[in-house]
């Protein structure tokens, strides 16, 4: 009676300069004798191939296929590594499939070393296992110095559950602090690949200004609504007292002005790119803000947004403000009710939703949404939401959401 051949488990490592057809040609070899494939990862780093793949076969055919590989490595100026494997190891990589999966962005204007050193340490003290890291932004060029608007960005795959998340959380915010970068932690799950709907604040996040303060300063008024927006925005007094107080210093102001601020208003940088990969890309956008449906409407035209939802400021019959403002008020509870009926609208599940603020009246909106983004905001919003952003421009969105400056320069 003929004896059974034991199976083999063969983890195979290839490196060395990367050509087309490496893998074809390996895994030709593999398929000639029959091998099956369990797992296969390549990435290449400055045209440096690093290859695994780990296969399944049998004792009679194992010492044929290692040693084609190593002739067809040898021939391809290639190092072939091969590691066996017990099967109760590989059953104990194939139970990691029920664990979570992560992904964690770091960004900044520059990532050192000692950046991912400290991130990676507090990944493995909460446990987790690294599974893939991969450079977002594009390559840089060692003739050009780092700049004042440079960013760098990363991305990393973990697996497994954190021993602690608040801590977790609380770890990579002292580290984002501390190193002057960013640090997103999120899920990866069906609906973080699937982001549909994007609601942004407008002043002070796709503007680098109030416009109420703005207006204010037209009016004379400018120390008094400045102290009282401040006040508003760290969460010290009610929204809508506020918004009250400071639209009734306004009065008597000619309506007029309100198109020169606009045509000066100043852009956050990155909002261009990111307004084009977005609605490229097919997302709908939203301007939800505690601001008045003039400049929503002014940006809506420049940039593209399919949503304005803002404050709408009574004008008398002389074109002057009347003090007074027209319809309910879009403060933090109202943005958020608002997110939920766009989502409806455009029939996404909540999960599949983005929000971008930077005000305390912006954290019921980010707290509802998928995905919560606090973009250059108080210490106070920044402590409270999920993510934020602080180091780059409004395009550092874009790195959230995983995309690679390769992929966006083709959809711009």
């Amino acid at each position: 009676m003929t004896e059974k051949p034991e199976l083999e488990l063969i983890l195979i490592n290839v490196t060395g300069p990367d050509r087309p057809g490496i893998t074809s040609s390996l895994t030709e070899i593999l398929g000639r004798y029959e091998a099956t494939i369990l797992d296969i990862g390549q990435s290449t780093i400055h045209h440096y191939l690093s290859l695994g793949i780990l296969i399944r076969t049998d004792s009679r055919r194992s010492g044929y296929i290692l040693k084609e590989l190593l002739f067809k490595a040898a021939e391809l100026n290639l190092i072939a590594r091969f590691t066996p494997l017990a099967p109760d190891e590989y059953e104990q990589w194939v139970s990691m499939q029920g664990k979570s999966r992560w992904i964690i962005t770091m960004l900044g204007r520059r990532l050192t070393a000692d950046h991912i050193a400290v991130l990676t340490a507090e990944v493995a003290r909460q446990g987790l296992n690294i599974e893939n890291i991969k450079r977002l932004t594009g390559r840089i060029s060692l003739k050009c110095d780092a700049g004042p608007k440079s960013k760098t960005c990363i991305e990393m795959a973990v697996r497994g559950n954190p021993a602690d998340r608040s801590d977790l959380s609380r770890r990579f915010l002292e580290i984002a602090s501390t190193h002057n970068v960013d640090i997103s932690f999120q899920e990866d799950n069906v609906f973080r690949r699937t982001r549909r709907l994007i609601c942004f604040d407008m002043d002070s996040t796709l503007i680098e200004t109030e416009v109420i303060d703005e207006l204010a300063i037209r009016a004379g008024v400018g120390d008094r609504v400045k102290e009282i927006t401040e006040r508003a925005m760290r969460g010290e007094i009610d929204f809508i007292e506020s918004f009250t107080e400071r639209v009734a210093l306004l009065k008597g102001l000619d309506v007029s002005v309100m198109q020169d601020i606009a045509e000066k208003l100043p852009f956050t940088e990155g909002l261009e790119r990111m307004m084009t990969v977005l609605k490229r890309a097919g997302y709908k956008t939203a301007i939800l803000s505690g601001g008045f449906t003039y400049f929503g409407n002014y940006l809506k035209q420049k940039f593209g947004f399919d949503y304005v939802y803002a404050n709408e400021l009574e004008v008398g019959p002389d074109g002057k403000l009347t003090g007074r403002y027209v319809g309910e008020v879009v403060d933090g509870r109202r943005k958020a009710e608002l997110l939920k009926l766009l989502a409806q609208v455009e029939n996404v599940n909540i999960a599949q939703t983005i929000a971008v603020g930077d005000g305390a009246n912006d954290l019921p909106m980010l707290a509802t949404a998928g995905l919560g983004i606090a973009f250059h905001a108080k210490p106070k919003v920044k402590a409270t939401a999920k993510q934020s952003l602080s180091t780059i421009g409004l395009d550092g969105v874009l790195y959230f959401l995983g995309f690679k400056d390769s992929v966006m320069e083709i959809i711009n």
